[in-house]
């Protein structure tokens, strides 16, 4: 009887979590690798201009409506905010948005070469989902080598 006792492992009580630190490590340099990748947004050549930087100071990013050179509408909310959107859309999903967050700043991303009437309908859709104040995205103009 005595025997059968030896034979018995006593129980440990105690997690080894070193293969959940290395899964989390490894998930972790995934994610920093592909974060920026996702964050690319759409294709548009912003014009130019000297204009100062708008003061958005909220936790929430602002809502951007993007229009490429085709005219075509995206908008940074929403499941797919690569594909393109009908203005129907645009204006239901930005309505959603700014009824969260009525202060959300509201942006255009309009390319250079989209017509000004198309950039204008961009606008009233905004205007008609909510929007108080819509501001225009624009890269900062190249400094000449002579400018001082």
């Amino acid at each position: 009887m005595a025997a059968a006792g030896k034979g018995k492992r006593r129980l440990m009580g105690e997690i080894n979590v070193v293969p959940y630190i290395d899964v989390m490590l490894v998930l972790l340099i995934i994610f920093m690798i592909t974060a920026p990748l996702l964050t690319q947004g759409i294709k548009v050549e912003l014009p130019k201009a000297a204009a100062e930087p708008l003061d958005v100071r909220q936790n929430e990013p602002p809502l951007v409506l993007s229009i490429d050179a085709q005219g075509h509408l995206y908008l940074n909310v929403g499941a797919t905010p690569r594909q393109a959107l009908d203005d129907q859309t645009v204006l239901v999903r930005a309505t959603a948005a700014l009824r969260r967050a009525p202060d959300r700043a509201v942006l255009v991303n309009g390319d250079l070469s989209v017509s000004y009437g198309r950039v204008v309908q961009a606008m009233v859709l905004l205007q008609q989902a909510g929007a108080h104040k819509v501001g225009f995205q624009t890269d900062p103009p190249r400094k000449s080598p002579n400018a001082p």
